[in-house]
């Protein structure tokens, strides 16, 4: 069981790892109380069996640089699990993202074990190893760490090297390695982990759409946003969505009217948040009418035959168990209604997608195949052109 509390002893173990084939890496960070994550433990192994610490983030004294330089190493292939979260307290700390990139749980769905597997169903079926999980839900950030903690987080990374290794030969043998680099494109973009203040309202569904009060919402949103950020807490802590939608519907031009806010209170707003608050809501009144914001156009509403989506669903199915990869992962179910309804600019019609679902469910469509039952299985019959 090593922990790492020093500079010194982080530099030490990173320096052989920077000629690693690859290094598995996990986090344990908290976010309850913060808008930001807060890394408190990062656990890191390479390929050989000693090759496995967790860094105290939180030690005095303490710079990561050295896990910094490891994760920008482009010769070392970084495998997470579940990467999004992991990926994104990097990307804040390092204004980039770690590459090259494997994500197990990706891995496993195209190796047909599943959904969305979980580490630990894959510690168990590949790796012959059992995770306690007991220890997921602790305050990472009291010090100082049980060592049943510190066992846990290196269980993340140490059985994680022969799953990782199982699924890569199991990925080398179909020929399916490349289907990985294809899907780690959205991990790979930055976007994924910027949260962009102006674009906060979007999420939010006020009850009326006029473009005076989309103005004053995205004002309101953005300084929200702009605000949890600059002091570390959670959105949801500073304004709930409601009582921003209730203000931007209401537009007040007192304190006195901003304060009659359900839940809101006359603290908040006689304080420097209510005095913010009101110049974000007079900068949204003051936009000039040629400028203000609209909501996106609803979507078009497809008239996809509620049979052809029966049927498309059903080859998904049959095309995803032959081919021993997880259904949703080929084509999602808005995919499969906007194919029904005549839509081609899809995901799911390019790439290996296409080759092993889109061309076939393009010939289901057009009435070159058909489905039948052979005992209680479905199986394609090619249908031959009319004479």
């Amino acid at each position: 069981m090593k922990l790492i509390t020093t500079t010194d002893e982080l530099a030490a173990f990173c320096k052989p790892l920077a000629d690693a084939e690859y290094v598995t890496v996990d986090t344990e960070f908290m976010r309850e109380r913060t808008y930001w994550p807060k890394l408190c433990l990062a656990q890191v192994a390479g390929p050989g069996p000693e090759d496995a610490a967790a860094i105290d983030a939180l030690a005095e004294g303490i710079d990561l640089a050295p896990l910094d330089e490891l994760m920008a190493n482009p010769k070392v292939l970084k495998v997470f699990h579940a990467a999004r979260q992991d990926l994104e307290i990097f990307y804040l700390r390092m204004n980039s993202v770690p590459t090259p990139l494997f994500d197990t749980q990706v891995a496993a769905m195209v190796c047909g074990h599943g959904e969305a597997a979980s580490y630990e169903s894959l510690a168990a079926k590949l790796a012959k190893a059992k995770v306690d999980k007991s220890s997921r839900f602790t305050d990472w950030s009291r010090r100082p760490l049980s060592e049943r903690q510190i066992t846990y987080a290196l269980s993340d990374v140490t059985h994680l090297r022969v799953v990782y290794e199982k699924l890569r030969k199991q990925l080398e043998k179909s020929g399916r390695l490349p289907w990985i680099a294809e899907e780690m494109a959205v991990l790979n973009d930055p976007g994924t982990y910027r949260a962009d203040p102006e674009q906060a309202w979007r999420r939010l569904k006020p009850r009326g759409a006029s473009p005076r009060l989309m103005a004053i919402l995205k004002e309101v949103a953005a300084w929200r946003e702009r605000t949890a950020q600059r002091i570390d807490i959670p959105r949801q802590r500073l304004l709930r969505d409601e009582q921003l939608l209730e203000i931007a519907s209401h537009a007040p031009k007192t304190i006195d009217e901003l304060a009659a806010t359900r839940g809101l209170g006359r603290g908040f707003a006689e304080g420097w948040q209510g005095r913010e608050l009101m110049e974000a809501i007079e900068r949204g009144r003051a936009i000039p009418d040629a400028d203000l914001p609209t909501r996106d156009k609803a979507p078009e509403q497809l008239r996809a035959p509620g049979a052809v989506v029966d049927l498309l669903r059903t080859l998904l199915r049959l095309k995803a168990e032959q081919a021993g990869v997880a259904a949703r992962l080929v084509a999602s179910a808005d995919e499969l209604d906007k194919m029904a309804a005549g839509k081609r600019d899809l995901h799911a019609l390019s790439g290996w997608r296409r080759e092993i679902f889109g061309e076939d469910a393009l010939a289901l469509i057009d009435g070159r195949l058909a489905l039948a039952l052979s005992g209680d299985q479905p199986k394609l019959i090619p249908v031959p052109p009319p004479v």
